[in-house]
């Protein structure tokens, strides 16, 4: 029989409120601060707290420190919707805190399964798989499921926390979902030392130093001897006239007069890159400007990629597209023509920003369900590489950067490059657009390949297979950044099996705490 609960495991506000500061102290774990040793300490101290609680009280524990983990974490959400979004200070706080509150339910439902399926009337689970196994698999099983369900928001997941940790290039092994793992266990190894169980951590400790060391000379990538020379422009329009049809001619103009001025060097660049909608209108609207812009390019043996509307029949898609020459560097005629196939259409798509989930009911209702261009169709999950100059370049607009598996599908034996274009205009100076390249690093690691990123006003910068950005141009400035990219050979290990197996080993440990349960 189970004996009543003492006083001290009550669940009070105090405790409560503890929990919320744990989950947001998180939020130095990331970018731009990176004290990457936060995140598994506020979740020992979260595991600590938490395990004299019934299951129902871990339950709403874990509610309040998710809730700190998200309101403060993703914070720079509500730059979109006050700013951007036309509603009321206090409508955008309560949707924000709505939004924070959705995604507590996943660290909630860790809690609460931690619980109920460690202890049982009859039976509790060891401690060491209790928390070196059950913890860290709920816990990832639990981010990807909150990467999944109604369409994702894998956003600051435990593993991002280590994007310029000492355990960063393990994730060319395991991912970032991987690195999540780690994560919980070193939680749940400092958990049992407060049992006074030192056993863990003289194991597993040593042993994530030693992976540290290994992992970069294990690493199956290597450099080629080759680079391409890029152009990154950031043409740092404002928000508020991107959409403007007036300002239509003079954003284009823009883009193609800094161009210009890289083609004045003897050696001209190799490839240009133009951010996110860069041209903001449907791509037969603008004809006779990519035709000119099509001819440039090819007289100064360059390709274009520049983000734009495409359109075919009555569906609008975020696209990208390449001008100029497609397959050599110097050629008689450049290759694109209006609705040609060497283009790539977003897959992944925002809520609200690009599409509206039941739009004909949301869109009377408030400003912020009719933001411009917030009706796109989606493409393709898995599409050809993008061809520019004869190089391979696996492209991910925006938000999409954010799903491994999917920028995993884009990447094929013959990619040069991972390429994502944004425009994170949306959200200010907060550290919403810092975050966003905090995770575009991430799958550099994990793909063994540089990577580009072009944005409308920062972060624009180019990174290499380490994950370490080699270049960058600051945030809000109109520029233009010049570079020779090394390119790589070789297949990292997680290029190679991707998530299944990380995802199988957590399915495996959960099975131990339902076979606990099922011994009542």
């Amino acid at each position: 029989m189970l004996k009543t609960q003492p006083l001290h495991s009550s669940l009070s506000i105090v405790r409560l409120v503890t929990a919320f500061i744990a989950g947001a102290s998180t939020a130095l774990s990331f970018a731009p601060y990176e004290i990457w040793a936060i995140f598994p300490l506020a979740l020992s101290f979260a595991l600590w707290q938490s395990h004299t609680l019934t299951a129902k009280q871990s339950l709403y524990y874990w509610l309040s420190f998710g809730f700190g983990y998200f309101a403060i974490g993703i914070s720079w959400v509500h730059v979109s919707i006050d700013t951007f979004g036309g509603m009321p200070i206090f409508v955008s706080i309560i949707l924000m805190a709505l939004l924070a509150l959705y995604l507590a339910i996943y660290p909630a439902i860790t809690g609460y399964l931690l619980n109920k399926l460690s202890r049982t009337a009859k039976h509790t689970l060891n401690p060491y798989l209790t928390y070196l196994g059950l913890f860290p698999a709920l816990w990832v099983l639990t981010e990807w499921l909150r990467g999944w369900v109604l369409t994702g928001f894998p956003w600051i997941w435990a593993g991002y926390s280590q994007t310029l940790g000492p355990l960063s290039e393990f994730a060319s092994f395991i991912g970032a979902l991987g690195l999540s793992f780690v994560v919980a266990l070193v939680a749940g190894s400092l958990m049992l030392l407060t049992q006074k169980r030192v056993f863990p951590v003289l194991i597993i400790l040593p042993i994530l130093a030693l992976s540290a060391w290994a992992a970069p000379q294990l690493n199956p990538i290597s450099a080629s001897g080759k680079t391409v020379k890029v152009a990154l422009v950031q043409g740092n329009i404002p928000q508020s006239m991107k959409w403007e049809p007036d300002a239509l001619w003079p954003t284009m103009l823009k883009y193609m007069d800094l161009t210009r001025e890289q083609f004045d060097d003897a050696s001209s660049v190799d490839i240009v890159i133009w951010p996110e909608a860069a041209i903001p209108a449907p791509e037969a609207m603008v004809e006779d400007f990519l035709l000119n812009a099509n001819q440039v390019a090819n007289m100064n043996n360059t390709a274009i990629i520049t983000g734009i509307i495409s359109h075919q029949q009555k569906d609008f898609y975020n696209s990208l597209i390449v001008l100029g020459n497609h397959h050599q560097k110097q050629q008689q005629s450049a290759d694109y023509i209006v609705g040609g196939t060497n283009e790539f259409k977003k897959h992944h798509l925002l809520p609200i920003g690009e599409f509206v989930p039941l739009g004909d009911l949301l869109r009377p209702i408030a400003p912020f369900f009719n933001l411009p261009m917030s009706s796109f169709q989606r493409g393709d999950y898995t599409q050809p590489n993008l061809i520019a100059l004869g190089y391979h370049v696996a492209p991910a607009i925006c938000y999409e950067i954010a799903f491994p598996e999917q920028v995993r599908a884009s990447v094929t034996n013959e990619t040069d490059m991972l390429l994502t274009v944004s425009n994170d205009a949306w959200f200010g100076t907060s550290n919403g657009p810092l975050q966003h390249m905090e995770i575009a690093q991430m799958r550099a690691i994990e793909m063994g390949k540089p990577l580009l990123r072009g944005t409308n006003n920062g972060i624009t910068a180019v990174v290499d297979p380490h994950g370490r950005i080699t270049d960058a141009i600051p945030q809000f400035e109109t520029g233009v950044l010049v570079t020779n990219v090394a390119l790589y050979q070789g297949e990292t290990w997680f290029r190679k099996i991707g998530q299944l197996p990380l995802l199988i080993l957590c399915g495996l440990l959960m099975l131990f705490g339902v076979r606990n349960v099922l011994r009542k």
